[in-house]
């Protein structure tokens, strides 16, 4: 028998997230009566200014006062899709104290401060749930937190920002620069008009934290992640990828050592071959690959961002965490028993595609050669060209720590020989 008494919510943020959140819960509030088992009534709106139209969000539920609309006192639910440190953080906590549960869409803060949060969520209570923090509409987060919990992951690899995905299938399909596929993908709405976050590598980063975190049972924060933004990958990388049948992506790539005593966390650009499942993933979509012990090998791809997708992933957490309000009872909170630190970039080992300008005389690949050799680091394959004095020497090494290769480049930098370290790019997913 359903409930009459509605659940109410509070809604911070209303922009192209937050909109369609409302929007969906007028349009659709019977559908989420019947799945609930109670109806749910958005009672306030917080944003940061007001006079603006907001298509389908009732004007008189619009406020700029967040704190009153969070210390009302008989808010059941509290969506945050604000986004950013502060006042979010602050709001969050006050929702807690007054014995709401919080639905977030919020990467940075989670990443920066979840262990905080979920602590003061199970202090009161409450559940805090974030589905919508990492690649939109894709069922991820609990996936890892609830269908795995019995399993050991030990990698989770994927692209989970579709903006920077966007620009390197433009300059892998079309041939264009960098500039040019980041100014279509602005026009097209896929870029803000600062598009740092995306495309230095901040956004994955965070993404990559939660998502380790998650993965492993541990404390993972946006500071342990290495990242690499792809501002500096050019239209020869996107050709040598293709002449080693490769694609460039911005990976996320989290992993359990071997000896499952620490974490590896690091975002950057990487090739990958066109024979692995993330190499066709086109325009702004995200995918993500999923490795578990029992379960072995699992993708997850869909829309990664955009105001619908995103909506979608906030709804079925509000779904939720309504539910077990009802029940008078709450999800998984945070795991982090197996507390393992996060191991420094320098002693990761993955493999390279190293590009250098050379001069075309004999003797210079030998002596290329040797230099990887006195670091320790085997070369798989060796491509060279060579005109007018010129020359172009590409190697690809076998797995090598990425200290081993830093070494290597310097010495590499200071032969007479080597005009220029043109390029140096990982190689993943083989």
């Amino acid at each position: 028998m359903m409930r009459t008494r509605p659940l109410k919510v509070a809604l911070l943020g209303c922009g192209v997230v937050g909109s369609e959140v409302a929007r969906i819960m007028t349009t659709d509030a019977a559908d989420l009566a019947a799945r609930i088992g109670a109806p749910v009534e958005l009672v306030g709106v917080a944003v940061r200014r007001a006079g603006r139209p907001r298509p389908g969000v009732p004007e008189h539920l619009i406020t700029t006062d967040a704190e009153s609309l969070v210390n009302r006192g008989d808010i059941d639910v509290v969506i945050e899709v604000v986004g950013g440190i502060e006042p979010s953080k602050h709001l969050i906590l006050s929702a807690f104290r007054k014995g709401a549960s919080v639905v977030s869409a919020n990467k940075a803060l989670l990443a920066k401060d979840g262990t905080e949060l979920h602590a003061a969520a199970a202090e009161a209570g409450v559940d805090l749930y974030y589905e919508a923090a990492v690649a939109g509409a894709i069922p991820l987060i609990r996936p890892l937190r609830e269908s795995l919990a019995g399993d050991r992951v030990n990698r989770v690899l994927g692209i989970v920002n579709g903006t920077t995905n966007f620009i390197l299938d433009k300059m892998d399909t079309t041939g264009a620069g960098y500039s040019e596929a980041l100014e279509e993908a602005t026009a097209l709405g896929y870029a803000e008009a600062d598009p740092t976050a995306d495309v230095e590598g901040f956004d994955a980063a965070a993404k990559a934290a939660i998502l380790a975190g998650i993965a492993f049972h541990t404390k993972v924060t946006a500071a342990d992640v290495y990242r690499e933004g792809l501002t500096e990958v050019t239209a020869a990388d996107i050709a040598s990828a293709k002449q080693m049948g490769c694609v460039v992506k911005l990976l996320a790539i989290c992993e359990r050592a071997a000896d499952g005593e620490s974490v590896t966390a690091r975002v950057h650009p990487a090739m990958i071959p066109l024979s692995h499942p993330l190499a066709s993933v086109r325009e702004a979509y995200n995918a993500v690959f999923v490795e578990a012990e029992a379960a072995g090998r699992l993708m997850f791809y869909g829309p990664g961002a955009g105001g619908a997708p995103t909506a979608s992933a906030v709804l079925g957490d509000l779904v939720a965490v309504c539910r077990n309000k009802l029940a008078g009872a709450t999800g998984p909170g945070d795991s982090v028993y197996t507390q393992l630190p996060a191991k420094p970039m320098d002693e990761v080992i993955t493999r390279y595609h190293v590009s250098l300008d050379v001069d075309d005389r004999a003797g210079v690949l030998a002596q290329v050669a040797s230099v990887f050799a006195e670091h320790g680091v085997s070369i798989d394959t060796v491509r060279q060209q060579g005109r007018d004095g010129d020359a172009s020497l590409v190697v690809v090494t076998h797995r090598a720590t990425d200290a081993a290769l830093s070494a290597t480049v310097d010495k590499l930098r200071a032969l007479d020989s080597v005009r220029d370290v043109a390029s140096i790019m990982r190689v993943e997913g083989e």
